[in-house]
């Protein structure tokens, strides 16, 4: 019987021949001295590099201000933890208890600095062109929506759009707490749908709107994760 993370690899279409490379990838710091959090660094360089040559690629006409804008869509967290989602990664990493009680197999932060160490195992085991090709399958269908021109909505307004569409009530937003000193602070927002989804996500970001936007964007992820 495969493993969660045997899955994982048939997923992202590739093996590792050096399976300490996936697991150190899964691990969080909670779980164990040698984590991601290194791996997560550099994979956030070779997603970047990834997609703005994706980006480049496909369209050739659009100038920099808007290949940045488009990339920044793509590489943000709440796009990472639906992607994460849809391969399952939430049953392969490596949690301690803590983590685990308190939801954090779902947590968008964990989850999408995971990937992004996933993508980092990728290129020190077999190179940037490896790593690329599992990023653009990942990335493909959502590359291939995008309409230049047309305006990409933030998630509040996309979520709120949604729940109106279903005529339920907005999210509620609540601060939770802060961190860090004041020059550098970093917000924790809770995102709550009342039934009959019943959700609650969590988004963090460097001011009170960036952190609201993540949770949105958390709570998005969720619910096209339910039927």
């Amino acid at each position: 019987m495969m493993s969660p993370q045997d899955k994982l690899e048939t997923a992202l279409g590739y093996r590792f021949s050096d399976k300490k490379f996936r697991d150190t990838a899964l691990t969080h710091r909670s779980f164990s001295l040698s984590h991601y959090e290194r791996l997560e660094f550099l994979g956030d360089s070779v997603l970047g590099l990834a997609v703005s040559t994706f980006l480049y690629r496909r369209f050739p006409e659009l100038p920099e201000g808007d290949l940045s804008r488009l990339r920044a869509h793509l590489v943000r967290e709440g796009s990472l933890h639906r992607i994460a989602l849809s391969l399952d990664l939430g049953d392969c990493v490596y949690l301690g208890e803590g983590e685990q009680k308190s939801g954090g197999r779902e947590r968008a932060s964990i989850l999408a600095d995971s990937l992004e160490a996933i993508f980092a195992a990728i290129y020190l085991e077999s190179g940037f062109q490896a790593a690329s090709e599992v990023i653009e399958r990942l990335f493909a269908s959502t590359i291939a929506a995008i309409v230049p021109g047309q305006s990409l909505k933030d998630p509040k307004t996309r979520l709120q759009e949604w729940l109106q569409g279903q005529k339920l009530p907005l999210p509620t937003y609540q601060l939770m707490t802060t961190s860090g000193a004041a020059h550098a602070q970093l917000f924790f927002v809770s995102c709550a749908i009342e039934a009959p989804y019943s959700i609650t996500s969590e988004g963090q970001g460097k001011s009170r709107r960036l952190a609201e936007q993540a949770a949105a964007e958390a709570a998005l992820a969720i619910l096209e994760k339910r039927p």
